[in-house]
């Protein structure tokens, strides 16, 4: 690696040019990396770069995008000669060249346009996972999107198998309000009939993940959220053979293991992973196994093109212990009453993909997509989360994921005038055929998934359910550029969208003795098409790399799932004539990085939602008070995001060995109903809307050892559109109380290997994040206490 060679103790200027070595041209954004104290520069419009040093020579490493990586090169504070980099003709692998720089900030945003996206003026994060100093075998959330402002995370179990992350006032229930994917593909249940998110790639396997807000409705969906894409590692570029193996053993007989190879054979490059988990949770009752295969095969015939090849198949098997009322949490928060009760998962995600590059600005990319999956659950659920399990028969859950689609994208660089713009055009198909069924299971306590009808007859929670869906969109965007410094980026998305619901659910009324006094059976047809055009503008403003200002506003919408309208659940009801719901998600702000010392980005957000779904409290003609979900009404949420990470390394001058990094993560957020036809809703604060999300770090290093020092601070929200205070039965509505976290990790990189240790929530906070309204509830899930882990890395 690049290293200083000679230290003093006078403080001594380089600067110079960097140039294309064919055309002799300035290049602007050329970074300059040392290996230990990272980046030291960035080249401006005149290709010139200027910073400080205790050494008269030292040794840099040059990265230009589109050019070879410059390392070991040499200079002289006294010598202000020009700086040669020779361009690339192949497409660069990103990830492969972010491996090879060190990084000082773990943050990145994405770039005005690349590959085939645009987005320029759009609110984006890109997290490098392996900066991050998470504890990455357990996937941890707070950890991992510690720098992402807003973020609300739900904190249930202590594996990080399933993610749930929302923000902006958004549910975070299984990521469900963002539009998930993996490489750019579609890897939820059913993006429109069901969103939710069962599989989340294992944080070892990714390099990074990017966030794109509601402004990624145009081009990758209509979800309030926006995108979260996680970016696997890739194969090499290079003729070489790795394995790499992780192996972290933690508190609850946590046991995990991450074993990857990657190489190159000709044309042919390949990456693949396996991964186990297993463990016995925090609580009893939540015994838990999942084991994760994923294969990326990638050929290329020409320079010109890629092949890529995409497999994922996950199994996952947990029991749930299920959840608590507000008085069951203060006697003995770890408790479990349901010995019973069993989630099982079986996931196949497959991509086929084609990408061509016609020049450096146009290129052609085409994936197809597909997804057979299905999830089981099963257990004893009631209205009251504290009643003992009668250890009758139990409520059966089960749903078939069947999914196909394409993706079409085309990107390219045009003159107009004397400027140059870029548009992007795409096409997207996506059909699926799910089906959903309830019904009584076994009355045994085994993972029993099978259906027993005949057994149990008059099973009340008895339905059989088909969703076809068809989704057509075609969407566009277009960079205009203005001046030199200024561009304005117009959207659109033609959206058409096809729902059906077929099939009947049983009614059962009994009587006091339990004699069967209505047994009928309704049957349901229905279809929904819906036709609508989004739209949207984007703004940027570039004085230089330590100023950036943006702006954006685009409309956003969700269509009801068949899980808002069709399950039966005895913690809630439904209303029948639930709507779809709209809006529009504006954001601005500044952002930039001043040099080698600070990364920031504040920003002001305007969330409108119409239509909104929630709870309610609504008491029914039988005299009883239940959770009632339905559109609630039309809600505002606002606020300032603000993300300000310092690099403090260059204060620490008389070594060169040291980093030091400190970031602060600060979400100001209001809202409110403006208009509901519910009684007492209008004027209430929105539901998973803390008011104050705070969270703060700092990472210190020397040598080769690392350590890191995160809190977290949520204040207090509510989980339903009545503002309850107080839980109910089920445990399902009521406030969040407020609640704070620390954690500790540290790592030690040897010659080979890595260990890597940590301790989470170190002040043994007692606390939770959810009240779940179906599994693995009802009612509070508690979230994880002090635990520990230890990770030994090995790379060949």
């Amino acid at each position: 690696m690049v290293s200083a060679i000679k230290l003093m103790a006078q403080t001594y200027t380089y600067s110079g040019i960097i140039k294309d070595i064919q055309t002799n041209a300035a290049l602007e954004n050329v970074e300059l990396y040392h290996s230990n104290r990272g980046l030291l520069a960035m080249t401006n419009a005149a290709g010139e770069y200027r910073f400080e040093a205790e050494t008269n020579t030292i040794a840099i490493a040059f990265f230009g995008e589109g050019y070879y990586l410059k390392e070991n090169q040499d200079i002289r504070a006294t010598e202000n000669g020009a700086i040669f980099l020779e361009p690339i003709l192949e497409k660069l692998n990103e990830v492969q060249l972010i491996a090879r720089r060190s990084k000082v900030f773990a943050l990145q945003r994405l770039k005005e346009f690349e590959g085939t996206s645009i987005y320029s003026g759009k609110k984006n994060e890109v997290i490098l996972v392996d900066q991050t100093m998470a504890n990455l075998a357990s996937n941890n959330a707070r950890q991992i999107y510690s720098q992402i402002p807003g973020l609300n995370i739900f904190q249930n179990d202590d594996a990080g198998i399933q993610l749930n992350i929302g923000g902006r006032g958004l549910d975070p229930n299984r990521t469900a309000n963002f539009n998930t994917r993996q490489n750019s593909y579609d890897i939820s249940a059913d993006v429109l009939g069901y969103p939710e998110s069962y599989y989340t790639p294992p944080a070892e396997a990714l390099s990074k993940i990017q966030i794109i807000r509601g402004a990624a409705s145009l081009q990758y969906g209509t979800q309030f959220g926006g995108l979260v894409n996680f970016i696997l590692k890739q194969p090499p570029k290079t003729d070489s053979f790795s394995l790499l193996s992780r192996n972290t053993i933690g508190s609850n007989a946590l046991f995990t293991n991450f074993t990857s190879i990657s190489g190159k054979s000709g044309k042919l490059r390949y990456y693949s992973f396996v991964n186990h988990k297993k463990g016995s949770g925090f609580r009893d009752n939540s015994d838990f196994k999942a084991t994760n295969l994923f294969l990326n095969l990638i050929y290329t015939p020409s320079k010109k093109m890629e092949l890529d090849l995409e497999a994922t198949h996950m199994t996952y098997l947990s029991k749930q212990a299920g959840g608590l009322n507000d008085i069951m949490f203060e006697s003995d928060p770890f408790q479990s009453n349901r010995s019973r009760n069993w989630f099982g998962l079986d996931w196949f995600v497959y991509k086929l993909g084609v990408d061509y590059t016609f020049s450096e600005k146009k290129n052609l990319t085409f994936q197809f997509f597909g997804l057979h999956a299905n999830r089981k659950a099963l257990g004893f659920r009631v209205n009251r989360v504290d009643q003992p399990d009668s250890n009758n028969e139990r409520d059966l859950i089960l749903g078939d994921f069947n999914n196909f689609g394409f993706e079409t994208k085309f990107l390219s660089a045009y003159r107009l005038g004397k400027k140059e713009s870029v548009f992007v055009l795409g096409l997207k198909y996506y059909q699926s055929n799910n089906t959903n069924s309830q019904g009584p299971g076994s009355a045994n306590s085994d993972a029993d998934f099978n259906r027993y009808s005949n057994e149990f007859p008059y099973y009340p929670n008895q339905s059989d359910y088909r969703y076809p869906n068809l989704n057509i969109a075609f969407f566009g965007e277009n960079i205009f550029t203005l001046t030199e410094k200024l561009s304005i980026t117009p959207g659109f998305r033609l959206e058409t969208i096809n729902t059906k619901a077929i099939g009947s659910y049983r009614r059962i009324v009994q009587d006091a003795a339990s004699n069967v006094i209505l047994d009928e059976t309704i049957r349901e047809n229905s279809e929904n098409k819906r036709f609508f055009v989004l739209t949207g503008l984007g703004l940027r403003y570039k004085q230089s790399n330590a100023l950036e200002a943006y702006a954006n506003a685009s409309q956003n919408y969700r269509s009801t799932t068949f899980a808002d309208i069709s399950t039966i659940n005895p913690a809630f009801a439904i209303d029948p004539n639930i709507k779809d719901e709209s809006g529009y998600t504006i954001d601005a702000g500044i952002r930039g990085r001043i040099n080698n010392i600070l990364n920031y980005d504040t920003s002001f957000f305007l969330l409108s939602y119409n239509q909104r779904i929630g709870f309610i409290q609504k008491e029914f003609s039988d005299g009883n008070i239940k959770a009632y979900r339905t559109n609630t009404g039309n809600a505002a949420i606002y606020g300032v995001e603000s993300l300000m990470d310092i690099n403090l390394t260059p204060l620490l001058k008389n070594d060169l060995n040291y980093k030091w990094n400190v970031f602060l993560n600060t979400s100001l957020i209001q809202s409110e109903y403006l208009r509901s036809e519910r009684p007492g809703i209008k004027g209430n604060a929105v539901e998973f809307v803390p008011k104050l999300n705070f969270k703060a770090g700092t990472r210190f290093g020397y040598k080769n050892i690392t350590s890191y020092l995160q809190y977290a601070y949520i204040s207090e929200q509510f989980s339903d559109s009545s503002n309850s205070i107080k839980s109910n039965l089920s445990g399902i509505v009521g406030q969040i109380p407020a609640y704070s976290i620390l954690d500790f990790s540290a790592a030690y990189q040897g010659s080979g290997f890595k260990l890597e240790a940590g301790i989470n929530n170190l002040l043994n906070t007692i606390y939770f994040t959810r009240r779940a309204t179906g599994y693995p509830g009802p009612g509070i899930i508690p979230s994880p206490p002090r635990n520990y882990y230890l990770t030994l890395q090995i790379q060949l």
